[in-house]
């Protein structure tokens, strides 16, 4: 599958005060080598911000889209819309790749997510990962461990919006993000399974994410965190 542009779409509540890192992350996974003929386009969903989110992702070079929904599912389709009709490109060249403003990506991200692409895969699922400084990491690492399996390889069954990438082709033919304040993530996923399409989940390229236990939405990461206390 070839692949021609990428659409980075980061939602974004509040958080001026994590997001330069995440951008900063982004547009390093965006330089990579593998994407040197690939055109990359970061668009930061700035929803229902009282703080300098907008500003913010502005200065760092993105393309910022307001709502105010208070909604991930709603501003990242908002996101995925208007950098599709910004690329103007064939949506079986596009990917869409998606991360959260709380969390920075590896260098290796993108060019990751479309080796894998080009093998014929029309999404791939990653997982995340905490900062060494967590006083959660311990717990957490044990807990994530333990859904593997006790011998080959693990595929994992988490889905985390912070870490997923999809065709723009396979996600509107089954309709793009639902419009749900918690799961929009899963949700997806799992349409692009019942519709058939090839889903590749793999905990090889992880995205580190905060372990703040306060997050933006509820029911989001940050309560997971909480109920392994």
């Amino acid at each position: 599958m070839r692949i021609d542009a990428v659409a980075v779409v980061v939602p974004a509540h509040d958080e001026e005060a994590l997001l330069p890192a995440a951008l900063h992350a982004v547009r390093t996974a965006g330089g990579h080598p593998a994407l040197a003929q690939v055109r990359v386009l970061t668009v930061v969903v700035a929803d229902a911000c009282r703080d300098r989110t907008a500003r913010t992702a502005r200065a760092a070079g993105a393309t910022v889209v307001t709502r105010d929904v208070r909604n991930p599912g709603l501003a990242r389709a908002a996101g995925a819309a208007h950098a599709l009709r910004v690329l103007g490109a064939a949506t079986e060249h596009v990917w869409i790749a998606t991360t959260d403003a709380d969390s920075e990506v590896p260098p290796r991200w993108l060019a990751h997510q479309l080796a894998h692409a080009r093998e014929g895969w029309e999404a791939v699922v990653g997982t995340v990962a905490l900062p060494s400084t967590s006083p959660l990491t311990q717990l957490h690492r044990a807990r994530y461990e333990a859904t593997r399996p006790t011998h080959g390889t693990w595929h994992h069954p988490h889905v985390h919006g912070a870490n997923l990438g999809v065709t723009a082709a396979a996600y509107l033919a089954v309709g793009g993000f639902p419009p749900l304040p918690v799961g929009e993530d899963q949700a997806l996923i799992a349409a692009l399974r019942e519709g058939g399409h090839r889903v590749l989940a793999t905990a090889a390229c992880p995205v580190l994410t905060s372990p703040r236990l306060q997050g933006r939405a509820h029911g989001g990461f940050a309560d997971h965190l909480t109920s392994l206390i």
